[in-house]
């Protein structure tokens, strides 16, 4: 995985890690904790897919050195 093709995974992993500490501070109210537990839904959908499309990149590739045979 190349650098350019992680930094929006690496956005959304720091996102997620952010939210996560406003949960555990228990300083939000229960809706907007709510709302940001359906954020963080919302958030990991994006990284999964993200994830899967970076994994399919990878395995579509061939291995370094290993040209397609013709």
């Amino acid at each position: 995985m190349s650098t350019a093709n992680t930094e929006n995974l690496d956005d959304l992993i720091t996102r997620l890690e952010r939210a996560a500490e406003q949960l555990r501070s228990g300083e939000l109210s229960q809706d907007a904790a709510a709302t940001m537990v359906e954020d963080c839904a919302t958030l990991a959908t994006q990284a999964a897919a993200e994830l899967e499309q970076l994994t399919q990149a990878e395995a579509s590739a061939p291995p370094p050195g290993q040209d397609t045979l013709l």
